[in-house]
């Protein structure tokens, strides 16, 4: 295992990192239990989840498991993308900051949080209530690092700017989709990642699964799962979409590259996402122990300079051929605010 440095900090994390996002849930505790342990062994030390990730179940199957391997794990959560429900109790306020982190450390069953995300973007607030108070936090102990997820790339650049401008703690990291089929972090995030030293977590490299091989056009995906939504057509949809057409086309040109490389496409996918060196850490997310068991088969793999030109090719620097990946919308991109009224 390699592992690489957080940003400008002096700890390392493992170049993979373990997602939480279906433990307790779509995967039973047992089984959670028995990737976690794996995951570690294997080396991986970097182990993300959420406070929203099945209702808090999640960072309580995660906080049992590692009880007694506190000390060898990374631990990484989130706040700030819960639904509405009872007044104050979402999003980044002071109040709901401290309430959150309160309940996360209690499930998590741990003093401190190694690295303590901004969900999604609060556009509605600014940033300067979420770091300083994620500052107190930090003074306190009960978190060590702060990062971001879901960010775009002058979200990150304000974030900097209030941090250099109170002298407080910086963001340190930023959590985002990338995949042979969703390159747009290469369009801006890299960059900027380059520029302030924040470290890249980089989600979904199989694009939900689609990377895989297993799912045809015209045949639906299981519902429920993340390759459902992403495949941009179910059965009440129509098949023929030319953007889902089109996608496709794209996904069995990479696959024929991948039958003449000599490897599965899934660890084509896994070892594009190493190959950039703006990315810190691909974040696997394993649903089964046998999912767990062929990541870390192909973990190994390292692209040649002609198959990366190859992808290239086939999918250019900084495209997305998914539109459908897509976790937050800002809010200048819904049609009422990008359309003139007259």
């Amino acid at each position: 295992m390699e592992y690489r440095y957080l940003g400008k900090t002096g700890t390392k994390v493992s170049s993979f990192a373990l997602g939480g996002s279906g433990f307790g849930t779509r995967t039973s505790e047992e089984e959670s239990r028995q990737i976690i342990d794996k995951a570690l062994d294997y080396g991986i030390n970097l182990v993300d989840t959420s406070n929203i990730y099945g209702k808090g179940e999640s960072e309580r199957v995660i906080g049992q498991a590692i009880k007694h391997r506190r000390q060898d794990v990374l631990l990484a959560s989130k706040f700030g993308a819960e639904s509405p429900g009872n007044i104050n109790q979402s999003g980044g306020s002071r109040r709901w900051i401290r309430t959150a982190v309160e309940q996360s450390l209690l499930r998590l069953q741990t003093d401190y949080i190694d690295i303590y995300q901004l969900h999604l973007p609060l556009e509605w607030m600014g940033y300067e209530e979420i770091l300083l108070t994620l500052n107190d936090l930090v003074k306190e102990g009960k978190i060590h690092h702060i990062g971001t997820s879901n960010h775009l790339g002058g979200q990150l650049v304000h974030g900097q700017a209030i941090s250099d401008r109170y002298h407080i703690q910086r963001f340190v990291s930023e959590q985002t989709p990338y995949s042979l089929i969703n390159r747009r972090m290469e369009f801006e995030l890299a960059g900027i990642a380059k520029q302030y030293q924040l470290s890249l977590f980089v989600y979904s490299p199989l694009s939900g699964g689609l990377l895989t091989g297993k799912y045809k056009p015209g045949q639906p995906a299981q519902r429920g799962t993340r390759a459902s939504e992403l495949k941009g057509y179910m059965d009440n949809l129509d098949p023929e979409l030319a953007e889902n057409e089109n996608k496709f086309k794209i996904i069995a040109q990479l696959q024929q590259l991948a039958n003449e490389s000599g490897m599965e496409l899934a660890d084509m996918a896994i070892a594009f996402t190493q190959s950039h060196p703006a990315v810190t850490s691909t974040i696997w997310g394993p649903r089964t122990l046998d999912q767990l068991n062929a990541y870390i088969s192909g973990a190994g793999i390292r692209l040649s300079t002609e198959v990366l030109d190859a992808i290239d090719g086939i999918v250019p620097p900084g495209k997305r051929v998914d539109d459908k990946e897509q976790t937050w919308t800002p809010e200048w991109m819904e049609p009422e605010q990008r359309r003139r009224h007259m």
